[in-house]
């Protein structure tokens, strides 16, 4: 049961990043490994081949001691602690097969899919300098050209790795360790967990990411989210899709890919962040975009919100009842849609008496997106009912857009042209 909320707010509390726990969990694994295999010469600098030779003697000694909170030093210098468990792989005789640590990651009060998940590490000896990482159970691996890691690589980002390689060296000068490190990531039941995510799109196969810039969560920043967004936009480019698709919710993406028959890859899990795809776009330009949600978040994007979300931008219902005065809403149907409950309603106000509000929604929406997309980009919006039927429509209608225009677009695009094509409008 769910605990009643106060009455006064309560501030929200931040997390940790995947790359955190990982970075933790490394790091309790690498101190278990190096000080349970200290040699007896205090001063004896310490590396992978002398550790092997004293493998009968480390063999007899006590479990060496294992701290239950590890501290962490994040990118900005903020040191954090989180509490690790760590043991064996192996009996104590053959503990250089390795050691690994487990943690909970906990994400704060941000709704992360890997709140509550299971991050574990385990970390071998190396005698060969420097670190090498691997994709554990759970942790996915990169199919696709267009993220930040090469085609084969395990699914660790760049700050996450970095992270682990800053304390992982740390540690190593700590304890006058020459030897190198592997270190393998995964996480419990993290295949499952990236059936929640858009990694499959992304081209990332076999589970989750490790993620994290700063390594820590902010409560509903949703940074993970937009960095997908980004992430999918630039794998289809790379990939060679010419059109890609954002929508705001699973009807919207649905009623879209079946019109144009699109492949999983084009389509972009838009959600609330419009602002998000627009600007990535106008960076990155792509030949052909379609932008569908339902009608009230098409109703938000055409009154400039860039975010959708209900906690950050409220239907305006004087802005709802100017559109339809413009399309041809009278004074008395303006002075209903001024009180109606939602936009819903008043777009059924607006239907019932012949006024295309739902396109002129659309067209209004357009105008707003074309303040941010180049006009080398062929562009469209859509709107839908709650049924994921076509209500509306403006831009460029792509049934009419020639391939040698789209090839033009392209070239466009990549000259980083400003060439304007041809718009027009459409009516279902």
């Amino acid at each position: 049961m769910w605990e009643e909320s106060t009455e006064k707010p309560k501030p929200l509390r931040t997390g940790l990043t995947t790359g955190t726990c990982a970075t933790a969990c490394t790091l309790a694994s690498a101190r278990y490994l190096l000080s349970y295999r200290v040699t007896a010469a205090a001063n004896t600098p310490l590396c992978a081949s002398s550790v092997k030779k004293s493998r009968d003697q480390a063999a007899q000694t006590p479990c060496a001691q294992t701290s239950s909170v590890v501290s962490v030093t994040l990118p900005k210098g903020k040191t954090v602690e989180l509490k690790v468990v760590s043991y064996p792989l192996g009996d104590k005789a053959q503990l250089l097969t390795g050691v690994r640590s487990t943690t909970i990651k906990d994400a704060g009060d941000d709704p992360d899919v890997t709140h509550g998940a299971t991050v574990f590490a385990d970390v071998v000896l190396q005698e060969a300098q420097g670190i090498v990482f691997c994709a554990g159970t759970g942790v996915g691996t990169v199919t696709r050209e267009g993220l930040v890691l090469s085609v084969g690589e395990p699914a660790i980002n760049p700050v996450p790795r970095q992270m682990m390689t800053d304390n992982l060296l740390a540690l190593a000068q700590e304890l006058n360790y020459h030897g190198g490190f592997k270190v393998t990531i995964g996480v419990e039941k993290g295949e499952v967990i990236a059936q929640k995510t858009m990694n499959a799109r992304l081209g990332i196969v076999g589970g989750l990411s490790i993620l994290g810039t700063t390594g820590i969560v902010r409560p509903f920043s949703c940074a993970a989210w937009i960095a997908s967004i980004h992430q999918s936009i630039d794998v289809a480019k790379a990939n060679g899709i010419e059109h890609i698709a954002a929508s705001t919710g699973n009807r919207s993406e649905q009623a879209i890919q079946a019109k144009y028959q699109l492949d999983d890859i084009a389509l972009i899990e838009m959600g609330d962040f419009a602002g998000a795809v627009l600007k990535h776009i106008k960076k990155h330009p792509i030949a052909i975009l379609s932008l569908c949600g339902g009608f009230g978040k098409i109703t938000k994007l055409a009154n400039g919100h860039m975010d959708l979300n209900s906690r950050v931008s409220t239907m305006d219902f004087d802005h709802i009842a100017e559109v339809a005065g413009a399309a041809g809403a009278d004074l008395s149907l303006q002075t209903a849609i001024k009180t109606a409950n939602t936009s819903i309603e008043a777009l059924k106000f607006c239907m019932q008496q012949g006024v295309p509000l739902a396109h002129a929604m659309c067209q209004r929406a357009l105008a707003v997106a074309r303040r941010v997309v180049p006009a080398s980009v062929h562009m469209e919006v859509l709107a839908t009912n709650r049924q994921g039927d076509f209500i509306g429509h403006a831009g460029v209608v792509l049934e009419r857009v020639s391939k040698a225009s789209v090839d033009t677009a392209a070239t466009s695009v990549s000259n980083k042209n400003t060439h304007r094509l041809d718009k027009h409008l459409c009516a279902y």
